[in-house]
């Protein structure tokens, strides 16, 4: 891979070029900082609705067939989504396309209409997509365990919205909200993949050269309260229980994350963590069994998540408090650390192969200001965390004070406070 290029433009805009020789393809990702932590309760889930409403037409390309037509006759995949503090758009296509995919994607970034009859028809699109997700529930128990954690605040509410603000958003308030955002300052074009250097600088800067300044909102203060463990159980008939069982943790700036992230993989990066063993070979109680560290600019959790048998949900529960607890408890052998290593750079490594992904790494590099300039960088620096550090962070963050429990299955006035300790 080349030598990744960062260049800021005269308005503020910062782009990276991301080379990759032999790619096959290019991915154009303009990515933005607004996400549901910059909303206020009255406009909850606007951020998302807006990246649905820039793909229903712009001034040049009016309807949304005449975006999607024209990104599928150059083959292209494109998308968009959005999260808590960003929203991204792209487009990844042959390299000869470039400068093709990189007009549609800053066409629909710049210049959005905000047709009203396409606002009323995405509403019930919006809320069609909250309803899939409610009837997913391996996905939608971390909504709750996001709810149960922070509350009613930016940082607790769902991304997607409620549907009765859904159904009350405006022309207005999109035009607004976006005037807010969507600023130069705020925004970074990323371009990853085999495409033609030689004149993508000045390609973008005829697209974003009209881009204009403007006084940027900024998200409110994550509130962290909590004095002892916390259940939220949500009652629903299925075949299976879903739970989320977490801490919270440090933001993505601690220098802890490292050993966080390499704890997180030993406990359910993979088919031979310890999660997976004891929860799904030793109890044969689940299908899916995972532990993640999910860290933002100004907060962060460390959790599992699993599928059970709704009669072995408690066996579960324990189970996995057992795994935490061994954490501060036991130092982790060296082959245990080096595995864990390897599994967690492995799959980075991987992933980063295709230039989406590239563009994707190296987007959130730089919306959350993280002062790691490579992949390379960032494989080094988990690299270096030692067992004595996970045993370190693992006794500073799994504490009851800190620890949580979302579950959905088919349990009326059901608590498992009772068992929801950490030793």
């Amino acid at each position: 891979m080349k030598e990744v290029k960062r260049i800021k433009l005269k308005n503020g805009l910062r782009v990276i070029l991301v080379p990759k020789k032999g790619s096959l393809a290019t991915t154009v990702m303009v990515m933005v900082e607004a996400g549901s932590k910059y909303e206020t309760k009255e406009i909850n889930g606007i951020s998302h609705f807006l990246e649905h409403m820039c793909f229903k037409g712009t001034k040049d390309r009016p309807r949304p067939i005449d975006i999607a037509s024209e990104l599928d006759a150059l083959g292209a995949q494109y998308n968009a989504f959005t999260g808590q503090e960003f929203t991204a758009y792209y487009a990844k296509a042959k390299n000869e396309n470039f400068h093709a995919i990189l007009d549609v994607v800053s066409d629909l970034y710049l210049n959005p209409v905000f047709n009203p009859a396409e606002i009323e028809k995405e509403k019930g699109v919006i809320i069609e997509e909250l309803n899939m997700y409610e009837d997913t529930p391996a996905r939608h128990v971390h909504d709750l365990f996001t709810e149960l954690v922070y509350g009613d605040q930016p940082a607790g509410w769902n991304v997607g919205g409620k549907k009765e603000v859904i159904r009350k958003l405006t022309r207005e308030d999109f035009i607004k909200y976006r005037s807010a955002h969507y600023l130069p300052q705020s925004t970074i074009v990323v371009v990853a993949g085999g495409f033609d250097s030689r004149n993508a600088v000045r390609k973008i800067e005829e697209h974003f050269s009209i881009f204009g300044k403007g006084a940027k909102n900024q998200k409110r203060k994550v509130v962290e309260s909590q004095q002892k463990p916390r259940e939220l159980v949500r009652f629903k008939e299925s075949d299976q229980t879903h739970l989320v069982l977490g801490f919270r943790a440090c933001d993505t700036h601690d220098k802890r994350r490292f050993a966080l992230e390499v704890m997180a993989e030993i406990l359910g990066g993979g088919m031979s963590s310890r999660l997976f063993q004891s929860i799904r070979e030793e109890l044969g109680a689940a299908y899916y069994v995972h532990a993640d560290a999910n860290l933002l600019s100004d907060h962060g959790l460390l959790l599992m998540g699993a599928g059970a048998e709704h009669s072995k949900l408690e066996l579960v529960i324990q189970a996995t408090l057992r795994e935490f607890s061994r954490m501060k408890r036991e130092k982790v052998s060296a082959q245990d650390l080096k595995k864990a290593k390897e599994h967690l750079l492995g799959n980075l490594f991987l992933s980063l192969e295709t230039s989406d992904e590239l563009a994707n790494f190296y987007s959130i590099e730089e919306i959350m200001k993280i002062k790691l300039s490579s992949p390379e960088a960032l494989a080094k620096s988990i690299q270096s965390v030692t067992a004595d550090e996970v045993r370190a962070v693992a006794r500073a963050f799994v504490k009851n004070d800190r620890l949580n429990l979302a579950v959905i299955g088919p349990f009326r006035d059901r608590s498992f406070l009772d068992i929801l300790k950490v030793e």
